[in-house]
């Protein structure tokens, strides 16, 4: 998941240091995710941790996607990232263009020990997480429940705040239109349906503030310029805990995507890559990382050691997942560049 902010600045931070004693050579294992409080959180429950018990030096660096970065580093022969969070179109297309080692299912418990979306030939479930409705119940005491009530101007006065992009938000417009969730990747296939989508969005233009990075939903709630967000759910979450905001979810229609571990090819870490992915996906290991990160776990056991108080804002947990929307990433990779140039044409009128 994009959105944790800052990224690369901390990356570059934790490059000059290794998480043991000693200087880091130049090919220490490398561990690459999204930065910010998820990667605060990785680093508390998988870094350190991994070094202590393998004696393996892991440095950690950030980065802000795009297969590009990815497809540079493994061809120009020794990539000098080993271990990389992607989002699940990179994960796919990275893995047609043989971007990334094979997994070994079998050193990992095996397929059938994770969620089906967190398995793969190339990569192994990392995280999961979601974009909800949510708000601020300190200033909205009528509680919308779902996305056509964001959409009621109405009954929900004032300003709400969308992800400037196609991906989510065609999905929330149809919701909000009336599309079961087991439909909407059906409708959003078909030229009606991304019609239908974009012909909602011009019914609540006047009264969208646009967001572009993942702390921005947050802010704009604070602040009360805007009384509803489609927001990712782990902030909302984390600003409860951390900043006692009443931030509040609505799972019903939340849309949830799992990010993978990869290995990239021809890293000279591979067997050490490989310990890292293994020791960073145990249900022992992984179970310890919502109470942080307030994400949900691929590991079905991990999931089931969580503490019950997080669980339930989790995105994995069985009530959460059953009103919700799972991305459709073959539709995103499909549709992606497409659907961009459309919105982002939409988005300029």
């Amino acid at each position: 998941m994009t959105g944790f902010l800052p990224k690369r600045a901390m990356g570059l931070l934790a490059l000059g240091v290794s998480l043991i004693a000693g200087s880091a050579s130049a090919r220490d294992l490398t561990v690459v995710a999204w930065g910010g409080s998820s990667q605060a959180a990785q680093r508390e429950v998988y870094y350190r941790p991994f070094t202590e018990q393998t004696r393996v030096p892991l440095l950690e660096d950030s980065w802000s996607g795009g297969l590009g970065i990815l497809r540079t580093r493994v061809q120009a022969g020794n990539p000098t990232w080993d271990v990389v969070q992607v989002e699940s179109d990179e994960l796919q297309l990275g893995c047609d263009e043989g971007l990334y080692e094979r997994i070994d299912w079998a050193a990992l418990g095996g397929r059938d020990a994770f969620m089906p979306e967190a398995v793969s030939d190339c990569g192994v479930g990392a995280v999961v997480w979601s974009v909800g409705l949510t708000y601020d119940g300190s200033r909205l005491r009528d509680a919308p429940a779902s996305w056509a009530d964001f959409w009621n101007t109405q009954r929900f006065p004032g300003q709400r705040t969308l992800r400037r992009g196609p991906k989510y938000t065609l999905e929330i417009a149809l919701m909000s239109d009336g599309v079961p969730q087991s439909e909407v990747y059906r409708v959003l296939r078909t030229p009606a349906g991304v019609d239908r989508a974009f012909r909602r969005l011009d019914q609540l233009r006047p009264n969208i503030v646009w967001w572009t990075a993942g702390a921005q939903p947050g802010q704009l709630l604070a602040s009360g310029e805007v009384v509803m967000a489609a927001a990712y759910t782990s902030r909302m979450f984390a600003a409860r805990r951390d900043d006692r905001r009443d931030f509040r979810v609505v799972w019903n229609g939340s849309v949830y995507a799992v990010d993978h571990w990869v290995v990239l090819r021809g890293s000279q870490n591979r067997d050490n890559a490989m310990r890292f992915v293994q020791f960073a996906t145990r249900p022992e290991n992984q179970s310890r990382f919502p109470t942080l990160a307030m994400q949900g776990v691929t590991n079905l056991r991990a999931a089931r050691q969580v503490d019950p108080a997080v669980a339930t804002s989790l995105p994995t947990h069985p009530d959460n997942l059953a009103v919700a929307v799972s991305l459709d990433v073959e539709f995103w990779v499909d549709n992606i560049e497409e659907l961009t140039q459309r919105f982002n044409a939409w988005a300029a009128r």
